[in-house]
């Protein structure tokens, strides 16, 4: 069951300032149902309070209510509109596609604890690790070019990874297992 406003009498005059208190009330109620935005709610029902005044000392108001409502539905679509402008010029601005700084050192950082581990490593089994990963040859090939069977291929593989492991610090090893 809809509420019922009460009537306020603009005959003698202006509304009674408990009476502004009413409407505003009611039309904050209104607004918030329109809306979650706080900021909105309170601009919207003081530029409407505001109108309401200024109409009803040019013209004699019929229902103070009906117009209090429509002039905050029109302020209502007036703000939703704006926002969505300024929405969409936000959207326009260039994105980089760099990588930002912190994360440009963060990768120094692993390439040269990289270099530093493949170049501790034995001369064998950093060409064997180069040569999968990183050239992508199959553990077959390896062996045939190396004179090495494809079990020792596999362990060479291994033990390689291991120590480039243990060589990177523990955030390093978990951020690079998300991607």
């Amino acid at each position: 069951m809809p509420a019922t406003l009460p009537q306020i009498d603009t005959r003698a005059g202006e509304p009674a300032v408990e009476d502004w208190r009413a409407i505003a009330a009611t039309l904050s109620r209104y607004v918030r149902a329109r809306t979650s935005r706080v900021d909105v709610v309170e601009d919207v029902v003081q530029e409407t309070l505001s109108r309401l005044v200024h109409q009803g000392r040019v013209q004699k108001l019929v229902s103070i209510y009906a117009l209090g409502f429509r002039i905050a539905a029109n302020l209502l679509v007036d703000h939703h509109r704006r926002d969505r402008r300024y929405v969409a010029e936000r959207a326009e601005e260039p994105v980089s596609q760099a990588p930002l700084p912190d994360r440009v050192l963060v990768g120094r950082e692993a390439v040269a604890i990289l270099r530093d581990a493949l170049d501790a490593m034995p001369p064998l089994r950093r060409d064997v690790l180069v040569r999968r990963r990183l050239q992508g040859q199959s553990c077959a090939a390896i062996a045939r070019d190396l004179g090495l069977s494809p079990k020792a291929v596999e362990k060479h593989i291994t033990r390689g990874l291991a120590d480039l492991h243990k060589a990177m610090p523990g955030e390093a090893i978990a951020c690079g297992r998300g991607r």
